[in-house]
């Protein structure tokens, strides 16, 4: 069964256009206990919503976990894992942080109750609003 989830980057370190031109990218440099935690949960095929935060604040694309848990090459020393996001297909209108925020029907969604977490799972009602939103047909 897929899952579904939020990962956060800095579109100044690594952004959506760079998951694009590499195609598949290693998750690293996760050092929260909580999304390291999630990064361990996910599993080959589940679908994962590439958010840009800072700069743009929105949901730009998703990526498919292509390689699940293993140890992150970055890490100098501790318990930390990454895994492989493989891109899959841009949003063809991205959805905005104050759009989510906007949305009654996403008050609870992690990215708004926890929004310093940077690997964070989304409910399939999430995902399929935040879908429709981004100008997918569900």
């Amino acid at each position: 069964m897929t899952a579904y989830w939020l990962v956060k980057s800095e579109p100044d370190a690594f952004s959506w256009d760079q998951q694009v031109a590499n195609g598949t990218e290693a998750w690293t440099g996760v050092r929260n206990h909580m999304a390291r935690n999630n990064l361990r949960a996910m599993r080959k095929g589940d679908r994962v919503f590439f958010y840009h935060s800072n700069v743009g604040k929105q949901i730009v694309g998703v990526v498919e976990v292509e390689r699940e848990a293993y140890p992150d090459p970055t890490a100098a020393s501790g318990d930390w894992v990454c895994v492989d996001m493989k891109a899959m297909r841009p949003l063809p209108k991205p959805v905005t942080l104050v759009a989510i925020k906007a949305d009654p029907g996403l008050a609870d969604i992690p990215l708004v109750r926890q929004p310093r977490l940077s690997v964070m799972p989304i409910s399939k009602p999430h995902w399929d609003k935040v879908c429709r939103m981004g100008g997918w047909k569900i």
